[in-house]
């Protein structure tokens, strides 16, 4: 109520109500979906990682098949203590096919896991290995450490 007029002062305007509506109706819809599909089960957080990890595989696989990300990951590729092998056995290209396949297999992997579990499993374990291949390099990149930091800070060039 507004003290001056006694008059009850309304926030919302009708299109807001109707607009909330039809993102309620919209929800409800997604969640029939889902619920049909059997992704929303007791455990719909495990699912709602799982289907991120699914898009980050996605995406980082997809930007394998491109000449600009051949060209970015030659230092990875090349000081990797874990994937160094890539450039004789497959060529530069052939590397980052065979990076952008394997991503999208364990990310084909892990949208299978929704439903038989073994799959999952397969793709959870190929995912840890592309992690530990990952997170290998870092400490091993030439130029990789800002050495003007009194503490170990990566560099962004």
């Amino acid at each position: 109520m507004n003290p001056l007029t006694n008059k009850t002062v309304s926030v919302t305007g009708s299109g807001r109500i109707a607009g909330r509506a039809v993102a309620r109706d919209l929800l409800n819809a997604l969640a029939n979906v889902l619920g049909k599909l059997g992704i929303l089960r007791d455990d719909a957080d495990y699912h709602l990682i799982r289907a991120a990890m699914v898009i980050i595989f996605f995406f980082f696989g997809y930007q394998k098949w491109w000449a600009y990300e051949v060209d970015r990951l030659i230092p990875y590729i090349t000081n990797g203590p874990l994937i160094f092998w890539l450039y004789p056995a497959f060529g530069v290209r052939g590397s980052t096919l065979f990076l952008g396949v394997s991503e999208w297999t364990f990310g084909t992997l892990l949208f299978l896991g929704f439903w038989n579990k073994k799959l999952g499993i397969l793709g959870a374990l190929g995912s840890t290995a592309t992690f530990i291949s990952t997170v290998t390099i870092i400490p091993v990149m030439p130029e990789g450490w800002d050495a003007t930091d009194t503490e170990p800070t990566a560099r962004i060039n």
